[in-house]
């Protein structure tokens, strides 16, 4: 599988992907259509399909011009039915489909918002999350109990440690530094915040991260417990 990761807007991230067996292209999210268009025509690549995680608007505002000029698919949550009406596929928990040959599962990840999936490859080691948790940290919660995305995150974690795991946003920076102040003590906090500080300064992307990698240094993934969890990700809505 060939893969791409760029930005788009202020602070997302989108993915292609290409199952070079078939030339099948997917894209995961579609926070806008035309650095999507930009990066296809570059790499000489078509899209086939659209994934979405979740229908907040920065993941989704670009689907529209994309089907329009590729005739992509589009794949998306059950409960995001109202947001993307004209979607081909409606996916839930247990769900299973393919980016040409490469077997994809989704999850339900919900606890940042209640349509929240997740795209899981087993294969190929890697799991897009979208909002739900990114490298050192996790999404805010909008009117949920704290549990769901409690209970979204441990599974993630549950996953083999060298899983790769791609997020849709570029908060690094900021999570690593809320990290540091929560686990001062953690010496593999302060040496990844260390190394975050020096490739945001080179504009390096932190996206993927590993499970490996979060264990050690999500301090949202290594709550003991959800009244710690629901405390950490209230005083990270403060930091």
């Amino acid at each position: 599988m060939e893969i791409a990761l760029f930005t788009c807007l202020a602070d997302n991230y989108a993915v292609l992907l290409r199952d070079e067996a078939t030339g099948v292209v997917a894209l995961v999210d579609a926070p806008a259509a035309e650095p999507v268009m930009t990066e296809l025509e570059k790499r000489g690549w078509g899209l086939d399909l659209i994934l979405i995680t979740h229908g907040h608007h920065d993941h989704i505002a670009g689907v529209p011009a994309l089907v329009a000029q590729y005739g992509a698919r589009v794949i998306a949550p059950a409960l995001a039915a109202d947001l993307l009406p004209k979607a081909d596929r409606f996916m839930r928990e247990g769900d299973r489909f393919s980016i040409g040959e490469i077997a994809v599962e989704v999850w339900d990840t919900p606890g940042h918002c209640i349509d929240h999936i997740s795209f899981h490859l087993p294969a190929e080691e890697m799991i897009f999350v979208g909002d739900t948790m990114f490298t050192m940290g996790c999404g805010r919660i909008f009117n949920l109990p704290p549990d769901l995305l409690f209970a979204s995150l441990r599974r993630i974690g549950g996953l083999p440690e060298t899983t790769r795991i791609f997020s849709g946003h570029e908060y690094t920076l900021s999570n690593a530094r809320f990290a540091a102040a929560t686990e001062p003590d953690n010496a593999s906090i302060r040496a990844r915040l260390r190394m975050i500080e020096a490739m945001r300064a080179g504009g390096i992307p932190t996206v993927p991260t590993t499970v490996r990698e979060e264990r050690a240094t999500n301090v949202f993934l290594r709550a003991k417990d959800l009244a710690e969890f629901a405390a950490r990700r209230e005083a990270k809505n403060r930091f």
